[in-house]
């Protein structure tokens, strides 16, 4: 068990600086929507009547908006945090594949299954959907004690999300309600890319 364990810890510490191009711009965008569109959250975000009346921007720009500080340092500390995880699991490109299956799921979740949903803003939804991609890596190629205990971790926190709401800490830390739906949904995006991009990797891996 001592040696498949330090195998798997060694594995998050292999570190290739293209791994981290996708994180760092996705943080860096985050943080500069923040502090230059200030002013403007309520024409960025996503709100369902403007969707509908046309505003398609706010399909993507109400992912990279944020209601306050702490709300946009959860949510770049989650980026670099699912990155130290899974960086490596994925190609620069396949992660953007990733951020935009989780952005669409998403968002086709706020608009079919929320109507009452009047607006949100914040990443997360996105993120939850990086971090399923991640683990569904991980348990392609990788089913050790690690794997095991972040993948129960995570089914677990979206599980109680489902039947109890939001984590009390991370609740108690935001001025805004937590929507954990849009984690549900992203999830669900980013499975159905890593499950998808897994199976266009299998031909080619096979061929001689």
């Amino acid at each position: 068990m001592r040696p498949v364990t330090a195998m798997a810890l060694r594995r998050l510490f292999r570190f290739r600086p293209a791994d981290w191009v996708v994180p760092l711009g996705v943080a860096g965008v985050l943080l500069g929507m923040h502090f230059v569109a200030v002013d403007a959250l309520a024409d960025l975000r996503y709100e369902r009547a403007g969707v509908l009346a046309g505003q398609a921007w706010r399909l993507l720009t109400g992912h990279l908006v944020h209601a306050d500080l702490a709300h946009l340092a959860w949510n770049v500390f989650g980026v670099l945090l699912v990155w130290f995880l899974f960086a490596r699991d994925y190609t620069p490109a396949q992660w953007l594949v990733i951020l935009l299956a989780s952005t669409i799921a998403t968002d086709l979740g706020f608009l079919v299954l929320e109507p009452q949903l009047e607006w949100y803003v914040g990443f997360s939804g996105v993120l939850h959907g990086c971090m399923a991609a991640g683990l569904v890596a991980w348990l392609r190629t990788a089913r050790d004690p690690l794997t095991a205990v972040v993948a129960a971790l995570f089914v677990a926190k979206l599980a109680w999300e489902h039947f109890a709401g939001a984590l009390p800490f991370t609740a108690a830390s935001l001025s805004l309600p937590v929507v954990h739906e849009a984690h549900t949904y992203g999830a669900l995006g980013g499975t159905l890319a890593a499950l998808w991009l897994g199976r266009a990797e299998r031909p080619q891996s096979a061929s001689l």
